[in-house]
């Protein structure tokens, strides 16, 4: 692991700007930032924080696949935190056990949210569930009632509430 040059910090910036709204790259990626690159290519992979993995960047399509702790570090530094599923507290232990969300169980989603992108779920009292791809838009995971709205990577396994930034 090595700390990011100034380009590299500058890529993973834009990457959080874009993908997850303006100043949540900056406001995520900070000096306490480490990197680790592919042998091959010398291209960015996992992104650590405070060393632990907090995202990787995907070689496909370039953008940020968070962990749990990136998840629980983007919701603690940012008030309204972007790309944020919010599911019935009674599905939640599905959920962290790494069960799919489905639509009947959403209770709020960004309406921004696009097929394909990166989601944090939590339950309605805030308590970080899990991380994953969305399937459906944000207005269509309120409004379906049938169908995965959320593929999800990882649950966090344990109730635990967000990650503090100590």
């Amino acid at each position: 692991m090595e700390h990011p040059s100034k380009p590299q910090l500058r890529k993973l910036v834009a990457v959080g700007n874009y993908q997850f709204g303006k100043g949540v790259g900056s406001t995520l990626f900070d000096r306490k930032v480490t990197i680790e690159c592919s042998r091959k290519t010398g291209r960015i992979r996992h992104i650590y924080i405070k060393g632990k993995l907090a995202a990787t960047l995907k070689p496909k399509d370039g953008l940020l696949a968070l962990t749990l702790h990136g998840a629980g570090l983007l919701l603690s530094r940012i008030t309204a935190a972007p790309n944020i599923v919010v599911v019935d507290t009674d599905v939640a232990d599905a959920i962290r056990e790494g069960g799919d969300v489905f639509a009947k169980h959403v209770v709020r989603a960004d309406a921004g949210i696009r097929p394909g992108e990166e989601v944090i779920v939590t339950d309605s009292v805030g308590d970080l569930l899990g991380v994953g791809s969305a399937v459906l838009t944000g207005s269509e995971m309120t409004s379906f009632k049938r169908g995965v709205a959320v593929n999800l990577r990882k649950g966090s396994d344990e109730p635990s509430k967000v990650e503090t930034d100590v």
